[in-house]
């Protein structure tokens, strides 16, 4: 493991149309020790090639090809392939601000935490910027993340030597697997702490699974029953405050 290296973990399934952008969005950052693990999940587009095309240009970004498994299989793999001390993550098709990871870094050494995040805007297909962004509480502990999922992989950063190692649950078919990663972490240190600055751009798309909410609802419910395991009361309650914060955070 190396101390000052972060290790960028981003799945990719046919993400021609955007890929090129948020490997751009990497390049420009002004801090830069890291590596960008891109494991491309099956693709049946041309976008592995693209990637091929960055890496043989610069060596800090590696393709991992493997058959179709979904997103938390792709992140795991990267993460097993993880030689950074600091693991953050980013998808194909989103974009960090050029002074994401030194700030994220800085916020982090300087609340001496485990896990930081921060505030991001939100952007449709085209680039442009839609809702208002999304600013992040200034701390978040494991039953407070149980009402609303303030942290995003987008904007998240942790430091495995408090964490130590972590991977996805595969078994939730990358349906709120990622609620469940930070759920986990969460039992490990005491709080992660948000940035307010807004730092990154999530692409919201008229199909994703996040932009509709009756897609996830049964997947949110059966993390708190079957792998929180917090019983039908509490899960119900939990999944009540969810919905109503989820509410509040898609309004324009």
């Amino acid at each position: 493991m190396e101390n000052d290296l972060v290790s960028i973990v981003t799945p990719m399934y046919n993400g021609e149309r955007f890929v090129a952008q948020t490997i751009d969005s990497v390049l420009a950052q002004s801090y830069s020790r890291w590596e960008m693990l891109i494991v491309d999940d099956g693709s049946k587009d041309n976008s592995p090639a693209l990637v091929g095309k960055y890496a043989q240009q610069d060596a800090r970004i590696k393709l991992i090809r493997q058959p179709n498994g979904g997103s938390a299989s792709a992140r795991n793999n990267a993460l097993r392939h993880a030689q950074g001390r600091y693991i953050c993550f980013l998808d194909a098709d989103d974009l960090w601000e050029p002074d994401f990871l030194e700030k994220q870094l800085k916020f982090l050494q300087e609340k001496n935490a485990g896990i930081v995040y921060a505030s991001y805007r939100r952007i449709n297909e085209t680039g442009v910027e839609i809702l208002r962004p999304f600013i992040v509480p200034d701390k978040v502990n494991y039953k407070g993340l149980l009402k609303t999922c303030s942290i995003s992989c987008l904007t998240a950063l942790f430091d495995k030597t408090k964490t130590g190692e972590a991977f996805f649950n595969e078994a939730l078919k990358s349906m709120r697997d990622d609620f469940a990663f930070w759920l986990s972490l969460l039992k490990r240190v005491d709080y992660a702490y948000g940035n307010p600055e807004v730092l990154a751009s999530y692409r919201v798309f008229s199909t994703s699974t996040t932009g509709n909410k009756k897609k996830v609802m049964k997947s949110q419910f059966l993390v708190y029953r079957d792998v929180e395991k917090l019983g039908l009361i509490k899960s119900v309650y939990y999944f009540i405050h969810w919905a109503i914060n989820g509410f509040f955070k898609y309004r324009s």
